[in-house]
């Protein structure tokens, strides 16, 4: 007789990331202007969501230690490096989640566009890693849960008072 793997909900925090593997999902809520970023390996079905605050790391290098999973910049190339560890041959392909401007500032001012600037640090750091993006729910004034499951990479969005998105 053979028992099959109970499938586990890993809750991933703001300003942190999880790794994992099939069967298990990996979820995150509270997606406002932070995001949340996939990364898998569709062969091993290994998977890390990054549930990150901030776009940039460099203008906190004054504070010392600095929390590396609340940034961009640190916490992408830092989940990855983990995942290749467990797979050192994967194939990574990504889906991001949030940046929204949840202040419904209509200006463009750089420090209330928090939302917009992580996408596009999130955008560039997977750019950089050569990780493409196969799919996103990013931007608008609304925030979001995001729900992954490692058996088959499909991700259900849920967005505040609206319907659930898989993408």
């Amino acid at each position: 007789m053979t028992r099959m793997a109970t499938a586990e909900e890993i809750k991933v925090k703001i300003s942190d990331y999880q790794i994992s593997q099939a069967p298990n999902k990996l979820i995150t809520v509270g997606l406002g202007s932070c995001i949340g970023t996939i990364i898998y390996d569709e062969r091993s079905k290994i998977g890390g969501l990054s549930h990150i605050m901030l776009p940039d790391s460099t203008t906190f290098s004054h504070k010392k230690p600095l929390k590396v999973e609340k940034f961009a910049d640190l916490a992408i190339p830092q989940m990855v490096t983990e995942i290749k560890k467990q797979v050192p041959n994967a194939r990574l392909k990504a889906k991001i989640v949030g940046g929204a401007n949840m202040f419904g500032f209509q200006t463009k001012v750089a420090a209330t566009a928090v939302g917009e600037r992580n996408i596009e640090a999130v955008e560039a750091v997977l750019k950089e890693l050569k990780i493409p993006i196969i799919a996103k729910e990013v931007g608008g004034n609304s925030g979001r849960t995001m729900i992954v499951d490692l058996a088959n990479f499909e991700t259900a969005v849920r967005v505040v008072n609206h319907q659930v998105i898989t993408i």
